[in-house]
């Protein structure tokens, strides 16, 4: 199967206009940008990561149910998965946040813990990546630990990514100075460019809604519930 490339924007800057009201403008001024925080970064690829575990609830839903679901869309989620979350953004956490908390001799029982979920979902993404490989559409026993593969990555990241979010990021923001918190934003975003070469949140955001589209899950409307 064919697959996008990857490219990276982890840090995605915004334009702040500071232009004067009279006269040209100086060459030094005008749009600045913006560096989006360290925090806010790693929660909007948290975001990504939803969207690709909604691809892979969907999937489950389907097969464990006798239906059919595309395997080169799994794959292609899985791809992202382990490109992008594990291979990226859990590596900022691990060499970025995890050390500076541990440092500071705080959360250690929970770095350890996200750590190893860290390893145990590279494991469950490779179990992914194999039972999808070119495109195979699996049966049987294969078929059943596909079915269990996606479910046990989907149970351990969903409560994995709400306490990264309410106790972890917090706590990081806490233990570092504004200065070298205000730092990592642009280190992230250097790092990002640096392994990905381009705009890559962005380039991943477009490949996972080319994803939801073709799983028939673009909509967001389906989602909300009748209540009349």
């Amino acid at each position: 199967m064919a697959t996008a490339g990857i490219t990276g924007m982890s840090g995605m800057a915004f334009s702040c206009s500071n232009s004067s009201s009279t006269g040209p403008e100086d060459e030094g001024s005008g749009a600045e940008e913006e560096m989006v925080s360290a925090n806010e970064d790693l929660m909007r690829e948290h975001g990504l990561l939803q969207r690709l575990m909604l691809v892979y609830d969907t999937a489950v839903m389907q097969l464990s149910g006798g239906g059919e679901f595309n395997p080169a869309l799994i794959r292609s989620a899985a791809e992202i998965i382990h490109d992008f979350i594990e291979d990226y953004h859990e590596k900022l956490e691990e060499e970025h946040l995890f050390p500076r908390l541990e440092e500071a001799d705080v959360l250690r029982d929970l770095t350890h813990t996200l750590r190893k979920q860290h390893r145990a979902g590279r494991g469950v993404t490779e179990q992914v990546l194999a039972l999808t490989a070119e495109g195979n559409s699996p049966g049987g026993d294969e078929l059943n630990q596909l079915i269990q593969s996606m479910r046990s990555f989907n149970r351990m990241y969903r409560p994995h990514e709400s306490r990264e979010e309410t106790v972890l990021f917090p706590a990081f923001k806490e233990v570092v100075s504004e200065e070298e918190y205000a730092s990592m934003g642009e280190q992230f975003e250097e790092i990002e460019h640096q392994k990905f070469g381009g705009e890559g949140f962005e380039m991943m955001v477009d490949r996972v809604e080319e994803i939801e589209k073709q799983a028939g899950i673009y909509e967001l409307d389906q989602f909300t519930p009748r209540v009349d």
